[in-house]
């Protein structure tokens, strides 16, 4: 990745990113299960519990995350009344990656059908002869096969990562968020891509409500740590946080 401007503040700022809760499909944009928001309140209980505070709580532009980032919140003010999360608010920076068929821009969904409904020029036999979509959509890991194709017709994997770096860098813009929490909710292409970006390796699905912390400190590094929730109620099915690996901007 090319060199960019290193943060000026005198306290890191972290960004936790999770994902969604659970969903009954990937068919569409999709509203959480009841199993997703319990999974969501326990998260926000979690992250309360942990005398943690954010100044920020973002949601990809979908139902999913933002379902998800309310019951976060309101698990949150369950246990901590005080804490005065922020209103979700949308972050295109969080959206899943941009594809393109037939003309339009397209969301990541799980079958020929729900593709073609985002894109009416095309056939869904089209959609499965298109270059990317057939073997996308008959891959058993969808999004392990996306992370691996060199042209997808969009965002590569390494797309989504520099997109994650200059945000995560930019908020260092804002000298009152220096020391700060913002708490973002995005997909799973997203945070496989921070993985393969910064860790240098892809460890396959994120459970519900997992992710990473990607903390951006003075000198311009950015370390990335595993997010997992571990409470009794809200398990670790990932076992124990891996170490901080510290990246400047490069390559």
């Amino acid at each position: 990745m090319t060199e960019t401007s290193p943060a000026t503040s005198e306290e890191p700022v972290r960004l936790i990113v999770l994902r969604h809760g659970a969903i009954a499909s990937h068919k569409g944009d999709v509203p959480l299960t009841d199993e997703g928001r319990a999974q969501a309140m326990a998260a926000g209980r979690w992250f309360a519990r942990q005398n943690l505070t954010a100044i920020g709580l973002l949601a990809s532009p979908t139902t999913r995350t933002r379902e998800t980032a309310e019951h976060f919140r309101r698990g949150a003010e369950s246990v901590r009344p005080d804490i005065s999360l922020p209103e979700p608010q949308p972050s295109f920076a969080l959206r899943n990656p941009d594809l393109y068929l037939g003309g339009h821009h397209v969301n990541m969904v799980s079958s020929a059908a729900a593709f073609r409904e985002q894109a009416p020029s095309v056939t869904e036999e089209d959609v499965l002869k298109a270059p990317f979509y057939g073997g996308f959509l008959t891959d058993a890991d969808r999004i392990g096969y996306w992370l691996g194709h060199s042209h997808p017709p969009g965002d590569t994997a390494r797309a989504v990562g520099t997109r994650i770096e200059a945000f995560t860098r930019s908020l260092a813009h804002v000298p009152d968020w220096s020391g700060r929490i913002i708490v973002g909710i995005t997909h799973s292409p997203v945070l496989r891509a921070i993985a393969l970006t910064f860790l240098g390796a892809d460890p396959g699905e994120p459970p519900y409500l997992h992710g990473y912390r990607l903390t951006l400190r003075p000198g311009g590094a950015i370390s990335v740590t595993p997010e997992a929730p571990g409470t009794s109620e809200y398990p670790n099915s990932d076992g124990e946080p891996g170490t901080a690996i510290a990246r400047a901007g490069s390559a």
